[in-house]
Parts: C-alpha cells; sequence; structure tokens
C-alpha cells in the first residue's frame, strides 16, 4: 500500500502541555512522528511524544536546535521565540502557523490594530504605556487594561471601573478597551489548510468564573439567533483569509445586546473552547489542526448532539500533588467523558482537566452540568505525617 504523503515527516510541537498531550493523541491515527519541547520536564506530554526535549521556548538557540532534524513545527502555546522559527523557516523547515502572525499575536497591541486595519469588528481602544497615560483616560471608565504582552488564562488583565481600581493599573505598555456591554461571550473555531479551504466548527457559548476570569464552562451550540452565528462564522472566515493563516484559530468574540458581534481574541492554536469537539463533533480540532498543517483536506465539523464543556480548576487552598475526587460518580452519568491532563501538582485555579458532557438539548445539558460541578473536585493530598 502506498504511503501517504506526510509519511516519515518529522513534526515538532513547541509546548508540552495539555493542547500538545490531545495534539498527540489525534497525531496516533496518523501516525505521525511527533517531538515536543516544554521547560517542564514532567510536561503531560512528556511520557507520549516520540522524543520529548527539555528546553525554554523562547531561548534562540534552543528552539533551533530542538528544529534542526524536523520537517515541520507547530505551536501550543504563544510564548515561543518567532525570531528561531521565522530562521528555521528560512532553512526550508515549513512552520505553521506562520511566525509573523504568532508575533503579531503575542501582543494585545498589535491584535487590537489588525483589526482596525481591516475593518474587523472590536470594541473601541487606546495604546497607553504606562499608569500615567491610563490615569489620563479615566474619563472613559469603565474600562478594561490587558497588558501588551505576557498576559494568559486570566492574567494580564485588569477591569477599571472607578478612581481606587486605578490605583492598580499595570504601569506597562497595555491595550485599554472601553468596556463591552455583551450579552455573551461566544467563539468560533476556524482552520484553513495550505490550499486555501476552510472549516468553521459550531459556535460556542462561554461562562466565565468571575474570580479566576477563566471559563467555568461552555455550550455548543451557542444559544444566538441565526444572524449572530452567520456573522460570527463570516468574521472567523474573515480573518484566516487576512491573515493568510494556516493551522487551527480560535477566535474569541462578544454578543452585543444588539445583536452586533465583536472580536475579543484570537488564539493561534487549540483552544480550551473547542475541548468539546474531541466527544462532539465529526473531526476533532486537534485532528483538524493537524489535517490542516500537512495540507490534508479539512474534515466534517459537524456538532454530533448538543454538548458542553466544564473545565476542572484546582479547588482553592489545595496545593501540591493531585487527587481528582468524585471521578466515579461522574463516570456514572450517561454521556460524561472526563479528560485528565497528567499534572501532577495542583494549585489553585490551574487547569487540570476537562469534562466533555453530550444531551438531548440545553435542559438536559444544564442539568448534568450542576451533577459535574458538586461532583468533582481537584484537591492536593494530605501531607505526609
Amino acid at each position: 500500500m502506498e504511503k501517504p504523503f506526510y509519511a516519515g515527516k518529522k513534526l515538532g510541537i513547541l509546548g508540552g502541555g495539555q493542547l500538545g498531550r490531545m495534539l498527540i493523541q489525534a497525531a496516533i491515527d496518523y501516525d505521525v512522528h511527533i517531538s515536543i519541547l516544554d521547560p517542564n520536564p514532567q510536561a503531560p506530554c512528556h511520557a507520549y511524544a516520540h522524543t520529548f526535549t527539555t528546553g525554554s521556548l523562547t531561548d534562540y538557540d534552543t528552539v533551533m536546535a530542538f528544529g534542526a532534524d524536523l520537517d515541520l513545527l507547530t505551536i501550543e502555546i504563544e510564548n515561543v521565540n518567532t525570531e528561531a522559527l521565522e530562521a528555521l523557516q528560512a532553512q526550508g523547515k515549513e512552520v505553521f502557523p506562520d511566525p509573523k502572525t504568532v508575533r503579531m499575536i503575542q501582543d494585545k497591541r498589535e491584535q487590537k490594530q489588525f483589526y482596525a486595519r481591516h475593518d474587523l469588528p472590536t470594541s473601541p481602544f487606546v495604546l497607553t504605556d504606562n499608569r500615567a497615560a491610563v490615569l489620563a483616560e479615566k474619563a472613559r471608565m469603565p474600562l478594561v487594561q490587558k497588558l501588551g504582552k505576557a498576559g494568559y488564562d486570566g492574567r494580564g488583565v485588569k477591569v477599571l471601573k472607578n478612581e481606587a481600581d486605578l490605583a492598580e493599573a499595570f504601569d506597562a505598555p497595555s491595550l485599554l478597551e472601553d468596556f463591552v456591554p455583551f450579552e455573551k461571550e461566544i467563539a468560533v473555531i476556524v482552520a484553513r489548510n495550505p490550499q486555501g479551504e476552510t472549516a468553521v466548527f459550531p459556535t460556542v457559548e462561554m461562562v466565565f468564573d468571575p474570580v479566576l476570569n477563566l471559563v467555568d464552562y461552555l455550550f455548543a451550540p451557542a444559544q444566538l439567533s441565526q444572524a449572530q452565528v452567520e456573522a460570527a462564522t463570516a468574521i472567523a472566515l474573515r480573518l484566516v483569509d487576512k491573515l493568510d493563516y494556516v493551522g487551527l484559530l480560535a477566535v474569541e468574540m462578544f454578543a452585543l445586546k444588539d445583536g452586533q458581534i465583536w472580536i475579543n481574541e484570537i488564539a493561534p492554536r487549540p483552544h480550551n473552547s473547542g475541548h468539546f469537539s474531541i466527544k462532539a463533533c465529526g473531526t476533532s480540532q486537534y485532528e483538524q489542526h493537524l489535517r490542516a498543517i500537512l495540507g490534508l483536506p479539512m474534515g466534517d465539523t459537524r456538532l454530533l448532539s448538543p454538548a458542553a464543556m466544564v473545565n476542572l480548576l484546582g479547588a482553592p487552598d489545595h496545593r501540591g500533588p493531585a487527587r481528582y475526587e468524585g471521578i466515579e460518580d461522574i463516570l456514572a452519568i450517561p454521556g460524561v467523558y472526563p479528560h485528565l491532563y497528567g499534572k501532577s501538582e495542583t494549585k489553585p485555579g490551574r487547569k487540570m482537566g476537562h469534562v466533555t458532557i453530550l444531551g438531548e438539548d440545553l435542559p438536559a445539558l444544564t442539568q448534568k452540568i450542576e451533577q459535574v460541578k458538586s461532583s468533582i473536585q481537584v484537591k492536593s493530598l494530605p501531607a505526609a505525617p
């Protein structure tokens, strides 16, 4: 039997966290050789990659050495050395998404200016270089301040509602956005291969933890009008077209009370908002990313069942070796599927896993979400006596 054209290609992934782990799970079906680079020798991918290298994702020489004998490189986290990826690209390596795009997305200020240049709908904003510049905008409160760089998983974001909040404003280059009176926070994941073929996953509706600023749970499909779904899908497709993008792109958006859809942020990789696709869609976001970067036809993204996803976060006041309480309880619920990330240490708010939930309609999903949330917790093992 003739082997597929990508047989023998070696794929390197910068980042060995849970996203890389789920990429490996998808890659096994395609018999793709996976190498991982991650600074943590016990990262979730360490036991599953064909080769695992411990090293910095942001060090030029480390990334260059990692990519030396690979054919194709991708990322599962944005905080990587894009100069090294560009140098590897110049050597003839395939790098998806393009390092120039990753560099732009690394800086929320650059992201926002990209939307403005291309008439993509987003909230009004100004760029500020220090706290004094933020204070000068206090008449516009409420505002949302985002660090230009280094913000991740709810960190690097402050909501400035009054003068007391201004004292806590970041004293660093930032993006200052008008607070959006949104009705819902939604996300669309879109994929595009080098031939320009695209595929869009169902729009999801996200519910955030108000303290941690992380997704608590989400629904697919989102409870939106058909016009709003079409608008969100069109925005995602315009983005990958304007970026000439190859790979998977997650587009987080606001659904406004007047029906408009505005872009919030984008991520150039598989995303928390797409985990549900592993069980609920014809093709998971991880398989789709692989298809895209390997130049394969896009997979079927249809929703096979209404679905929800609940993030498993480290319980408050628990740090140390992780234990999962209530796994047996949720496994007894039909249509409930836990995915544990293999992180040995838990801490408050850390993403330790997720649970996919399938159900016939929104009321059934809502009931199962409450069952799951009340049944399972990620805690630390008791200290040794």
